[in-house]
């Protein structure tokens, strides 16, 4: 006896199954790969939290900084002295607890002959020329102790640095560097701690050390999307099971009134 031609509702349910299959595998990657993550920001957090809190050290000189990078250096406890090149400062926007204004960076010579951008902190709009904050123009050999920051190439979100104009909107090391006609500058810049500067301009330490976390709350999320999608591919077999024992209840139901 020959088996009965599958019908066109046969075929979409089966059609719906292998799709159910197909996303639940996609989501339930996803949800893994979330959990990588998440394991991978737990260690950049304690990494960041270790070097936040060591001994400040001397920052990489001119032998290292083909090595300094983001994951390896960012954040790093650092302390240099030097002379500020208090007449190429560069003001750069910035928004930050204290309100809207710029980052004071100011290139210092460093005693080991090279030099770097040191973000000497915070002013608001109306210390942003230097004559309204002299006293914070510090001369002679200093010392500063802050963190090791990385370049922040081009420019800020939707707006480009423009340093023919003097308009800045990141701390491009780089492009800071040239436009102050700096020869020898590390491919990092410092943030100043809270140290008071004289005059109480720039202001320091406003540094945020603050990562997003969110990859558990990703990877729940992608893991009931799994969870639904495996219950709506599994929902039309589950259908046709009911249908079959619906039936044979019927079926069973005549042949006993027959009999």
């Amino acid at each position: 006896m020959s088996r009965p031609a599958r019908g066109p509702g046969s075929a979409r349910r089966w059609a719906a199954v292998a799709a159910g299959v197909v996303l639940f595998c996609g989501f339930m990657g996803l949800g893994v790969w979330q959990l990588f993550r998440l394991q991978w920001k737990l260690d950049l957090i304690a990494r960041v939290d270790a070097r936040v809190h060591a001994a400040a050290v001397a920052p990489p000189g001119p032998r290292a900084w083909s090595a300094v990078s983001r994951t390896a250096d960012e954040y790093r406890h650092v302390r240099v002295h030097g002379r500020f090149e208090n007449g190429k400062e560069t003001l750069v926007q910035a928004v930050t607890e204290a309100g809207p204004g710029f980052w004071v960076m100011t290139p210092l010579r460093t005693d080991q002959g090279f030099e770097v951008l040191v973000n000497r902190g915070f002013v608001p709009p109306d210390k942003a020329a230097p004559a309204t904050r002299r006293e914070g123009a510090v001369g002679g050999e200093t010392a500063v102790t802050g963190l090791l920051r990385i370049s922040e190439p081009h420019g800020g979100f939707l707006r480009a640095n423009r340093p023919t104009d003097g308009r800045w909107y990141s701390r491009d090391v780089a492009a800071i560097a040239q436009a102050r006609g700096l020869s020898r500058t590390a491919p990092y810049f410092i943030d100043a701690d809270a140290t008071p500067n004289p005059g109480g301009w720039p202001r320091g330490g406003l540094t945020v050390v603050r990562f997003r976390n969110s990859h558990l709350v990703y990877a729940l999320t992608w893991f009931g999307m799994a969870g639904m999608t495996a219950l709506w591919g599994a929902w039309p077999l589950i259908e046709r099971r009911r249908s079959r024992r619906a039936a044979g209840a019927r079926l069973s139901l005549v042949h006993g009134q027959r009999n």
